[in-house]
């Protein structure tokens, strides 16, 4: 079997079609079935059989559709580290929720990289729920954010962080220094960053108990940026408790007391268990419990954007 094949058998199995595999692969129905069926005739397994609601995959087929995932993986990694080592350089390839990404991050990679100067660190944003599904296909080395639901026995999650979220508005809001109830927080414009469109987390989790309905939010490209509109006294923020106390304290931004409005989250680091994990991930799951690890994430930016290599994909809501 060639990585050809495989990875056209692994889209089908992802994406659910031979149709959608092919126009994600930029090839032909044709030539992935071509490639499907010469997987089928050396392994001696169906693989799958078309039915009324799609592809039925064989037991066979799921295994290989697993297999295939972790082998295209290790390849593209393999070649990485291959260009690397010419180069004389290593890679960390970091994925966060956006939350991490922007407030604890930069110190956090500033620091690791010091301590390895032939190491370079690409971070990009992502949701918890594919944090799994990334560290297993190999597109990702570790990652960071909440633990999430549910078991990962495949899995190494280290917890390392805990913080506060906290609602904040301008000093001159009528909300200023109250408690509002559930209907009042409701009427309220919500200036949110990012962390606002995830799937599961602390912010998400805040606001579906309050009950804020979507049409009351507006969601920036940046927590910061979200929190410059509310020093205009235009809404309400959700905000890290330790990213927002100097503004606090100075009177540049005042909190909203309430239940609701204050809500524990943790940071964990994400790795694949039992070794699998690369040396690089590994060595950053060390670190990041260390107290001077939590002193630079706390701190904020501590370095400058060319000092790490970031690969953000950034999705704009209108």
């Amino acid at each position: 079997m060639t990585p050809t094949q495989l990875r056209a058998f692994a889209t089908v199995v992802r994406l659910g079609s031979v149709k959608a595999a092919a126009a994600e692969l930029e090839v032909t129905e044709a030539a992935v079935s071509l490639h499907v069926g010469q997987l089928r005739k050396e392994l001696g397994d169906r693989l799958f059989t078309r039915t009324g609601a799609g592809l039925a995959f064989t037991p066979g087929g799921l295994r290989l559709a697993s297999r295939a995932v972790e082998m295209l993986g290790l390849q593209d990694r393999t070649v990485m580290e291959v260009r690397q080592a010419g180069g004389g350089r290593r890679l960390l390839r970091l994925g966060a929720s956006s939350m991490f990404a922007e407030y604890a991050a930069p110190g956090l990679i500033g620091l690791f990289a010091e301590r390895a100067r032939d190491l370079d660190v690409e971070l990009s944003i992502h949701k918890a729920g594919e944090f799994e599904a990334l560290l297993h296909t190999r597109a990702l080395d570790a990652t960071i954010g909440p633990r999430g639901a549910g078991d990962h026995p495949t899995i190494t999650i280290t917890h390392f962080l805990n913080y506060q979220v906290t609602a904040v508005v301008a000093p001159g809001h009528p909300m200023a220094g109250t408690e509002p109830g559930p209907a009042q927080l409701r009427d309220q414009t919500w200036l949110l960053g990012p962390s606002a469109t995830e799937d599961s987390g602390v912010v998400p989790g805040m606001l579906h108990r309050i009950g804020v309905p979507e049409e009351r939010q507006r969601i920036f490209q940046s927590h910061a940026a979200a929190l410059e509109e509310v020093k205009h006294g235009t809404g309400i923020a959700l905000a890290l408790g330790f990213a927002v106390s100097r503004d606090v304290s100075t009177g540049s931004l005042a909190e909203v007391r309430g239940s609701l409005l204050h809500a524990p989250g943790t940071w964990n680091i994400w790795t694949l268990a039992d070794h699998q994990a690369p040396p690089e991930a590994l060595e950053l799951g060390r670190f990041v419990t260390t107290p001077r690890a939590t002193q630079a994430m706390l701190r904020g930016p501590g370095t400058t954007v060319g000092r790490f290599k970031p690969s953000v994909h950034v999705t704009l809501w209108s």
